[in-house]
């Protein structure tokens, strides 16, 4: 029989960088699950990934034992890294700080495909650039 997970726990962790200091150890510490075991199995999964924050699914069963689910980068981070900008516009879509082009925008809806509600590139595409237009990034080619 399948274990039962008592408790599902989603963070936002820096790929590489999770140790049990704050927030990580002040969510997880009062779930009982070993930290250390935690951090070093987290580090090692997404050592490839360096510098991108990672959504991150944690299942704790009865037994203390876990597991974890690694999901892809937000939309909204993966925009500012490629837009090379520090944070999207304070106005929304009436202030443009940045331009992508079609090529960035459907690199970007191929990485997040998987998370998305969406069944082909095209439809992650317009998920993804209405998350660009609300953060103040324009795509070549579209008003």
């Amino acid at each position: 029989m399948a274990k039962e997970a008592i408790k599902k726990i989603k963070l936002q962790i820096a790929a590489g960088k999770a140790t049990p200091a704050p927030p990580v150890g002040t969510v997880l510490g009062p779930a009982g699950i070993n930290l250390q075991d935690f951090c070093t199995k987290y580090n090692d999964a997404t050592r490839d990934k360096m510098g991108d924050i990672l959504p991150v699914e944690i299942s704790i069963y009865e037994d203390r034992s876990f597991d974890f689910v690694i999901k892809t980068p937000p939309t909204a981070f993966l925009l500012k890294k490629y837009a090379k900008i520090q944070k999207g516009s304070t106005k929304g879509s009436n202030e443009k700080v940045a331009t992508i082009s079609k090529e960035t925008l459907k690199e970007i809806a191929e990485i997040k495909l998987p998370d998305l509600n969406a069944y082909d590139v095209e439809s992650a595409m317009k998920i993804v650039a209405g998350t660009a237009k609300n953060m103040g990034i324009a795509i070549e080619g579209e008003e």
